[in-house]
């Protein structure tokens, strides 16, 4: 066990320890409000899906020749047509989506992000190089933002790059964690399989208490399964993760037309944050070990028994809350 090792593995349950949330870790921050056209250019809106509070504080600004007061929006007869932005968005919510709905039931959607504020709103159905751009740019940094600011996926890649080390191993290993979360992923979004939130973040903060196991059983010199058999482990996992990542897209009632595109982009957006992770975690053992830093002999275990106390933290906060829930 490398001093290097130990120490980032410390700073990072400690950091985990900090932000992470026991019972709650992949609860939607992404607002929905939707609008319905109830004759031309009148339209009722509500919110669907929404933080704490919010509705006091959203300051969503439409076109100029619209007027909003909700529940009810007057366009006139132009139509809901031009741009949207939301003037404070980020204090509660990581982006929204609004879905409007016309007389003939079409139904649309526009992402606004602290990315992509400004969205704008066409009079025709035909997507355009615009929208797409829009999309990407709202769904990748969707992506990104959720792998590094959920705290339990991070420490489970943290453990397998603990237990598999560097090299061509860890990449396999990781590739076999992205193609179990990336399937799972695309399956969950368009309603292949489902699995209550509940219950999926419970095993999510189990299988790092898994990997947490596995530190263990490597330092008393045992051969885990992880260590044996480290892509079939991390792809294992990846399932169960992936439909953790699904999460912060149900829910969202997005178009089947754009639901593909916004996959894939969030998709990339999760492999670029994760790709982030373990590189800024491999420079930083690096720049450890050319630093020659040396710690205290009893500081070896100490990380691998706050990685599985942080992720065992969690999962009884999770559990307790799908038994109250039931």
């Amino acid at each position: 066990m490398t001093g290097a090792r130990a120490l980032l593995a410390i700073v990072l349950a400690l950091a985990a320890t900090l932000l992470g949330r026991p019972a709650v870790a992949h609860q939607a921050t992404i607002a929905v409000l939707e609008f319905r056209e109830m004759r031309p250019g009148a339209y009722i809106g509500r919110w669907t899906t929404l933080p704490k509070d919010g509705d006091n504080r959203i300051e969503l600004k439409m076109p100029p020749h619209c007027f909003l007061r909700l529940p009810e929006l007057n366009c006139g007869d132009k139509g809901l047509v031009g741009q949207m932005t939301i003037a404070n968005l980020g204090e509660d919510m990581s982006a929204a989506i609004i879905r409007v709905t016309s007389l003939s039931g079409e139904t649309r959607s526009y992402t606004i992000s602290a990315a992509n504020p400004v969205v704008t709103v066409l009079g025709t159905d035909a997507p355009t190089l615009e929208t797409w751009l829009e999309l990407a740019k709202t769904y990748v940094n969707l992506g990104i933002d959720h792998i590094l600011l959920g705290a339990d996926h991070l420490l489970f890649v943290l453990g397998l790059i603990w237990i598999v080390e560097g090299g061509w191993r860890l990449l396999k290993t990781i590739t076999a964690f992205t193609i179990g979360h990336s399937a799972s992923l695309a399956a969950t979004a368009f309603g292949l399989i489902g699995v209550a939130e509940g219950p999926l973040n419970a095993c999510i903060a189990l299988s790092i208490v898994f990997v947490g196991v596995e530190i263990v059983k490597q330092q008393r010199g045992e051969s885990g399964l992880t260590a044996r058999y480290p892509w079939a482990v991390a792809f294992s996992f990846g399932l169960v993760h992936g439909i953790g990542f699904a999460s912060a897209l149900a829910g969202l009632g997005l178009e089947r037309r754009i639901l593909p595109a916004a996959l894939l982009f969030f998709n990339v957006g999760v492999e670029i944050g994760q790709i982030l992770f373990v590189l800024l975690v491999l420079a930083l053992i690096w720049a450890h070990r050319r630093l020659g830093a040396a710690l205290p002999r009893w500081s070896a275990e100490l990380p691998a028994y706050a990685i599985g106390s942080v992720s065992m933290f969690w999962f009884l906060g999770r559990l307790v809350r799908v038994l109250v829930a039931a």
